[in-house]
């Protein structure tokens, strides 16, 4: 009996050692917007971002890295070339966004993102069979418009989101408004007919106000409205939230809604841009987001183009609030 409590606080200890080891920043380099998804073909996650460290966030690649556990992360390569790999966009590689669907047998993955088109920034999406590709471009935008009745915002800041009880997927985008969408079936195109403006209302640069960068997930039938506060080269970029009872809103805002935001007393500043990876078949979650590179707060040095990706623990209330992160 002994040994059996010794080997069952060991495994306890080891296990929440795990947790802690993980070290921020997680990826050499650096990147911003990151997108986190698990593969359930290679039993691996996967982190797509924008490459950062471009003036003029001119960036016009996007990397993968793949890891087992969460804390050692392996470079895959680059996975799309925009003016090599697309019809459409000379550029401005920005804030991609992945889903992973099983079609027939075999698993699909689709990976949205924006680019520049000449005219304005507009969403991509390419196919691949592995989530390090090779990917294949469509060949045309699948949004290159701002939604009807609004006249200033970009076509940025992609996110992908699959219904896990209805297996509907959703597209969502927008800086300076929230849009989203259901998808067809063809995970290519949009019904445009669902196409709904989702901006929060209010707020201020202090807690909600919208600005981009839209996360949306599911947890317990209640869906989770995640966005960007202020702006990307600032130590106030944080990340807020609010919910609703469907995919494509109404979001009410929520009472506490900061779920993360700069630690002055650790040096952490702009914690925003994020998404979100529950760990298979548990109640765990984390947020992966991007900070700024303490070194290059001044303006004059570039804050906006020195993020770097971390990771860090998110949990919830017993009602289903969000308990704010501490940035590690």
């Amino acid at each position: 009996m002994k040994k059996l409590i010794t080997a069952i606080i060991l495994f306890f200890a080891i296990n929440i050692q795990a947790k802690q080891n993980i070290s921020n920043p997680i990826l050499a380099g650096y990147h911003a917007d990151p997108e986190v998804i698990y593969s359930h073909l290679t039993n691996r996650y996967y982190i797509y971002s924008t490459t950062d460290g471009t003036p003029g966030w001119g960036g016009w690649y996007f990397t993968c890295f793949s890891s087992a556990n969460l804390k050692l992360w392996k470079y895959e390569g680059i996975i799309l070339n925009l003016p090599r790999d697309t019809k459409w966009a000379s550029g401005n590689a920005w804030a991609p966004a992945i889903e992973e669907k099983k079609v027939g047998d075999k698993y699909k993955y689709y990976y949205y993102y924006s680019g520049e088109t000449g005219h304005g920034k507009a969403i991509g999406v390419a196919i691949a069979n592995s989530p390090t590709g090779p990917f294949t471009d469509i060949g045309h935008p699948i949004v290159d418009n701002r939604p009807a009745g609004l006249t200033h915002g970009q076509q940025i800041d992609v996110d992908v989101f699959t219904d896990p009880d209805t297996g509907k997927s959703y597209l969502y985008w927008g800086n300076g408004y929230m849009a989203g969408a259901e998808l067809n079936d063809d995970m290519t195109s949009i019904k445009k007919e669902t196409e709904t403006v989702l901006t929060p209302s209010g707020g201020t640069l202090k807690d909600y106000a919208y600005r981009e960068g839209t996360y949306v997930f599911k947890r317990k039938g209640i869906y989770y409205f995640m966005w960007s506060v202020d702006d990307t080269g600032v130590a106030n970029y944080h990340v807020a939230y609010g919910t609703s009872d469907s995919p494509l809103g109404p979001i009410k805002v929520a009472e506490q809604p900061i779920v993360i935001q700069q630690d002055l007393s650790k040096e952490i500043y702009g914690t925003a841009h994020n998404s979100v990876l529950q760990i298979p078949g548990r109640d765990e979650w984390y947020i992966v987001y991007h900070r700024i590179n303490k070194n290059y707060l001044q303006k004059e040095k570039g804050p906006g183009i020195h993020r770097e990706v971390c990771i860090d623990r998110m949990e919830f209330n017993a009602d289903g609030t969000i308990i704010q992160v501490k940035p590690n």
